[in-house]
């Protein structure tokens, strides 16, 4: 497969990421003096990657500018560095001094006693656009504890490093509700997480309205992925390494929550990119090449066995919810069923969970992967027509 026009769209990212920078929403609150948050008593859920277009910690930022009295923590730690689904446990913090709550502990909900102390609950972390990252989740529980608690809610925006168009994938039905499928939302939703929270807050989602405020971006619109910010990634989570890892936890994330001895290249820099096993056949990557022609898909080593590289176009190219599932059902096929018959129920009921769905493997062998594709269509539609009051953005 060629891979000039990917080389070529690279180059372009490049020339625009040297043009402009995105002021997140943290920078344009500074610009404004902290306006929102003078005379109150400050919380503020955060980790490592909360920072403003300078590097700078928002945590240290408001330490220093005003009443910043605890933190609070999502899955993954303060740092980022504990690992997928491991608890995290409240410590105090080393720079600022104060106690940071963990909201993926005991609990994946503010308690009273943690928001007693404060007037208003800041929210700045990078999401990655996709419906599983437990990130938005936490911004969800939050929202509904400020609800119940009279406290305010803000969100200091920040970008969607899949872009604002890009909308993907199947639904959630209710059963499967979970922390790792929050909301109602299409797999890939193509929010920013401030118009996430409105359009949460607004249909009631998380039960009643919160006083919710989003603080805006600057310079950053809909046809944007990462690369063409002009900032610099700071990694959410351990297999989060690179501004493209969102692109590819999108591809084989849903896949890796199964059985079979897949190998998705996890804690490297290729995590997610890389899909490999003992079973697998060198012809996956001309099968999957050909229904993704928008992705580059090539062989690969693991240390499981062969496997396929995805490689993806940073403009934003391609369906990666579709190819996700092309990718699920040749594993299936391949596998011979391994993938879904040596799972855990534990396994299988994660899965359902992320998926959003208990019926997927009954599809696949009685619809096949072109028709489920074409079956998330009407829900796609209709969650961009309900979306549409919620853009802050063009």
């Amino acid at each position: 497969m060629c891979r000039i026009p990917v080389l070529l769209s690279i180059l372009a990212v490049l020339l625009i990421s040297r043009a402009q920078a995105v002021e997140l929403g943290i920078d344009v609150l500074q610009k404004n003096n902290f306006d929102l948050l003078r005379g109150k008593r400050v919380g503020l859920v955060t980790n490592q990657t909360g920072v403003n277009s300078a590097g700078e910690k928002t945590r240290m930022i408001l330490k220093k500018h005003v009443n910043l009295v605890a933190l609070y923590t999502p899955e993954h730690g303060l740092d980022g560095t504990e690992k997928a689904g491991a608890e995290v446990r409240s410590r105090r913090d080393r720079l600022t001094g104060l106690l940071a709550y963990s909201l993926y502990g005991d609990t994946r909900k503010p308690t009273p006693k943690m928001l007693e102390g404060i007037d208003v609950l800041v929210y700045d972390m990078q999401d990655i656009g996709c419906r599983s990252y437990t990130y938005i989740s936490t911004m969800g529980k939050c929202l509904e504890a400020c609800a119940e608690q009279g406290k305010q809610f803000v969100v200091l925006d920040r970008p969607n490093p899949l872009g604002g168009n890009r909308v993907e994938g199947q639904g959630i039905q209710t059963k499967w509700i979970s922390f790792v499928g929050q909301f109602p939302i299409p797999y890939v939703h193509g929010l920013t997480v401030g118009e996430l929270a409105l359009m949460a807050n607004t249909k009631g989602w998380m039960g009643p309205k919160a006083d919710l405020r989003v603080v805006k971006m600057r310079g950053w619109n809909r046809s944007m992925t990462w690369p063409m910010t002009g900032l610099h990634w700071v990694p959410p989570s351990p297999n989060i390494p690179n501004e493209l890892s969102p692109c590819y936890y999108v591809i084989s994330g849903v896949v890796g929550e199964l059985a079979g001895g897949l190998d998705q290249a996890l804690f490297s820099p290729r995590a997610f990119q890389v899909l490999g096993a003992h079973w697998m056949k060198p012809r996956m990557a001309s099968y999957l090449q050909s229904k993704c022609p928008e992705i580059n898909v090539t062989t690969a080593s693991t240390a499981s066995g062969p496997g396929v590289m995805f490689h993806v176009n940073p403009v934003g190219g391609g369906n990666l919810a579709a190819c996700s599932l092309y990718t699920l059902a040749e594993c299936d096929r391949e596998s011979h069923g391994l993938i879904f018959s040596q799972a855990s129920k534990s396994k299988i009921n994660l899965f359902n969970k992320v998926y959003g769905s208990e019926s997927i493997r009954h599809d696949l062998v009685k619809l096949g992967p072109d028709r489920i594709i074409a079956s998330w269509n009407s829900n796609i539609e209709s969650f961009r027509r309900d979306r549409t009051p919620f853009l802050l953005y063009q």
